[in-house]
């Protein structure tokens, strides 16, 4: 949830640790990536990557801010997951930035004057959450700051992979305020309560290697292999059956919201209901008759 002024603050701050590189690599992974004729974005890109295009690609556009989120970025963002999620040729989805800035924070300056009233009457940040609630998994690739409101966007995904330059953290605290999209919610889930009040209490930011011993970050990868790795993940992802990937995402998501007797009876009645699906018998067939299966998402 950090601004604009945050972003700018912090990239001051560290600045000269960043190493820019003109003509980035991510202009020679062309051949990944097919732009649909789709609406065009102020904000954001939106592409299909993969050998197959089903993987949906999201990228925030902002760069002379840091990639911060702004209410026109988010509502971009938020339009492009839903026409993915709801289209049967999509397997996966992927947000990303660029190799400064996967998002520096929410954009201080919409939010600088606006009052208590304002917050409970338009319900702020209230939004963001519609991208936890993506049928199709959602990975998010991160490469430079996802502070604030970037990391807890990235929170929302359900896979994290992140450059080996990558920093992290929830430095609301140094603005006067406190996360407000999951940052002391899914950051404790994911880190702990120690770690999380650790970030959530300083503001420090955390390196992408403390972020995978933590457990927030699933790999990490040289920041010019982040994309392409990120894609062949949701390609795998995308090769299974989509009913079991998505009744899988929603056990998981489970989890974290009940109690453990809940949550295994949920997965066994969840699992049971698999063998109601034609992909289900044909996953097993493929599998007694050593062949790949074929999966028709019935």
């Amino acid at each position: 949830m950090a601004t604009r002024s945050l972003a700018r603050f912090v990239y001051g701050k560290v600045q000269a640790n960043v190493v820019a590189r003109s003509g980035s690599s991510f202009t020679n992974q062309a051949r990944l990536f097919s732009s649909p004729a789709a609406t065009q974005y102020e904000y954001i890109k939106v592409d299909k990557a993969g050998a197959q295009k089903n993987i949906g690609l999201v990228t925030l556009n902002r760069p002379k801010a840091l990639n911060a989120l702004c209410n026109g970025l988010m509502k971009e963002v938020l339009e492009a997951l839903e026409m993915f999620d709801a289209d049967d040729n999509i397997g996966a989805i992927i947000i990303t930035g660029n190799e400064k800035a996967f998002a520096a924070g929410a954009d201080i300056k919409e939010m600088q004057n606006v009052t208590y009233a304002k917050c409970i009457t338009k319900n702020l940040l209230s939004g963001w959450d519609q991208i936890a609630n993506v049928k199709k998994p959602v990975i998010a690739a991160v490469n430079g700051y996802a502070l604030g409101g970037g990391c807890e966007v990235a929170m929302m995904c359900d896979i994290i992979y992140a450059g080996e330059k990558a920093k992290f953290g929830q430095p609301e605290i140094l603005i006067g305020t406190i996360p407000g999209a999951g940052g002391t919610q899914r950051l404790t889930r994911a880190v702990g309560k120690s770690k999380a009040m650790e970030i959530v209490l300083t503001g420090n930011q955390v390196t992408a290697q403390e972020a995978e011993k933590m457990g927030l970050v699933s790999k990490i990868f040289p920041p010019d292999q982040l994309l392409p790795e990120t894609v062949k993940l949701a390609e795998k992802i995308a090769a299974n059956s989509p009913i079991a990937v998505a009744l899988a995402k929603e056990s998981v998501n489970t989890a974290f919201e009940t109690t453990l007797a809940e949550g295994l009876h949920f997965e066994k009645r969840t699992f049971h209901g698999t063998f109601a699906t034609k992909d289900r018998l044909e996953g097993m067939t493929a599998f007694i008759e050593k062949r790949p299966p074929k999966f028709t998402s019935e």
